[in-house]
């Protein structure tokens, strides 16, 4: 599914037995290179009675759903309210880049007053999930042999995502984008190949890529050493957010 049905999605996500407050297209998708095979990531939050939180013991949080849409898999991730900004508190890059996801399924209103709130939590400190998430695919890229496409292009988006966060506070994930930016045009042909194919890239120069990844994992170093950002994110905004979300009178059903 190369190219999105948004109004398919989200009459898929209106079939479930819960209450979405917004849902976005993640993963491959929102970064730009997915394959005809590939799944659709859809990630978001919703909110839970009053009544099921204000106890001793908290209900499951999380909805977890695997849907099918066309023959093509649908994995759906949704946090309560509570548990979501909790995360977004914690400079979590992936809730990050689902909040301010072009790829908008459901809940554009609500999306419109979480984004000023989230805006005012994006931190220089938001490096050490960028970093954390490279070590990873660095760990995965010196396992393989041949390289995986997919995990090459991982590299590339988790540090130029980084990288463009931390010098201009802006969340970009896509892969397309950032090349353009920062002027690596190799970076377009690398993603046709993974459109085209699925797996291994035995003619890829490892060489070369695997310079340039070094370079780009210096440049994000000094973009979080030179970063203009607060150090500091705005925790008693979203605590208040939350406090006041819980409490608006329910919608008659």
């Amino acid at each position: 599914m190369l190219d999105l049905d948004l109004q398919a999605l989200r009459r898929l996500v209106e079939t479930q037995h819960y209450r979405p407050l917004f849902v976005t297209v993640s993963g491959a998708h929102l970064y730009g290179f997915p394959s005809p095979d590939s799944d659709v990531d859809l990630r978001g939050a919703h909110l839970l009675p009053l009544r099921e939180v204000v106890g001793l013991d908290l209900p499951e949080q999380t909805v977890e759903r695997k849907l099918d849409l066309a023959s093509t898999e649908v994995e759906l991730v949704s946090h309560d309210l509570g548990k979501y900004l909790r995360l977004l508190v914690k400079n979590n890059g992936y809730v990050m880049e689902q909040i301010f996801s072009p790829l908008i399924v459901v809940g554009a209103d609500f999306l419109h007053e979480l984004r000023p709130l989230a805006r005012r939590c994006i931190t220089r400190h938001h490096y050490h999930h960028y970093r954390g998430f490279f070590a990873t695919q660095r760990k995965l890229l010196n396992k393989q042999q041949p390289k995986i496409l997919k995990t090459v292009l991982y590299a590339y988006r988790v540090l130029l995502s980084g990288i463009h966060l931390l010098r201009t506070g802006e969340v970009v994930a896509s892969l397309p984008q950032l090349a353009e930016e920062y002027q690596r045009p190799f970076l377009l042909e690398l993603i046709a190949q993974k459109q085209q194919e699925k797996g291994t890239a035995p003619a890829l120069d490892w060489t070369f890529h695997d310079q340039q990844l070094r370079e780009l994992e210096e440049l994000l170093d000094r973009s979080y050493q030179q970063s203009p950002l607060p150090a500091e994110r705005d925790r008693q905004a979203v605590h208040q957010f939350l406090v006041d979300y819980r409490l608006r009178p329910e919608p008659l059903q």
